[in-house]
């Protein structure tokens, strides 16, 4: 594949993880210095100190989860209209955001264990349980794991239903480098986060700002390391093929322009053709397109997602 295309597909992969140069010279974003826009709390679970907002009161408890190279705080759009109804928990998944980073498995099953740890600890028996794009797949394979601890699964933009052959997932495992992730340029961050959009404007540029300045934290290396695995994760427990097993309620929500899923160097087509794929294969499974939206369809049309994610939870 030719170079150019290489790099367009990571840009692709990372789907907001990549470094103009406004913010080149200025200083060195900490990761326990990211504002949510909310107060975060921690707990150990397994080992490990996992980052968390809770805000919010209900009977019904939603627990939030990012999607790769993200954090909790890319909820901040959701959270505070969510909470009206509901006990809102959005996390830092281990590797990102606030969370202890370290040379853990980063697979899918791995992350699911760690959220079944946190709810146990934070003493909610079941959650509706809400994720965007990889935070969707490890949340299928919660539902494997845990299923007494999920009342619905909610999956947004998910990764997990577009299958990826042994020969894409061999290839994007040879091209994937810490090295890379952390040589991405502030020209690049802002041109893969607006992939992410139908229509990226300025609204979202703290993303690109976060990004370019955590490139200079202490432990940015052990988050790309976090990156770099969490692919693999992705690509070693493929949830394709079991998405019949899925046994709990589940809704799909895409946004109509999602220009990441299914991949467009890999596979093309368009997120319509991923979303229909999902509502057959799932049984007693529900799907909404939220028009003029891309990936990050929570964060570009948040009253039309919170709408949909209402309707749903209860």
């Amino acid at each position: 594949m030719k170079p150019s295309l290489t790099a367009a597909l990571i840009a692709v992969l990372l789907t907001g993880c990549a470094g103009g140069t406004v913010y080149k010279d200025a200083p060195p974003l900490e990761f326990a210095a990211f504002d949510y826009g909310f107060a975060t709390k921690t707990a150990t679970v397994n080992g490990i100190t996992v980052s968390y907002i809770d805000e919010g009161k209900g009977e019904k408890t939603l627990l939030l989860v990012h999607g790769l190279a993200s954090n909790g705080g890319f909820w901040r759009y959701n959270i505070g209209p969510l909470s009206e109804h509901y006990r809102v928990i959005a996390v830092d998944l281990p590797g990102y955001g606030r969370s202890d980073k370290g040379v853990y498995p980063y697979t899918m099953s791995f992350y699911a264990d760690v959220l079944s740890a946190l709810l146990t600890q934070l003493g909610v028996p079941r959650a509706v349980y809400v994720g965007h794009s990889m935070g969707g797949q490890i949340g299928i394979h919660f539902s494997f794991r845990h299923p007494e601890q999920m009342e619905k699964l909610i999956l947004a933009a998910p990764a997990g239903i577009e299958p990826f052959s042994r020969g894409d997932g061999d290839w994007l495992k040879s091209v994937m480098t810490i090295d890379w992730v952390k040589k991405t340029t502030e020209e690049r961050i802002r041109a893969n986060i607006a992939m992410n959009f139908y229509d990226y404007d300025d609204r979202f540029e703290w993303m690109v700002e976060e990004r370019t300045r955590m490139a200079k934290a202490k432990d940015f290396e052990d988050f790309c390391y976090a990156v770099v695995r969490s692919v693999y994760g992705m690509l070693d427990e493929p949830t394709t093929k079991l998405l019949s097993d899925i046994t709990v309620e589940t809704h799909v929500i895409f946004g109509r322009e999602d220009q990441l899923i299914p991949n467009p160097i890999l596979h093309g087509g368009r997120s319509a053709e991923v979303g229909e794929a999902a509502k057959r294969a799932i049984p007693n499974s529900t799907l909404t397109f939220i028009e003029k939206a891309g990936h990050m369809v929570h964060m570009e049309r948040p009253a039309e997602f919170n709408a949909a994610v209402i309707a749903r939870a209860h």
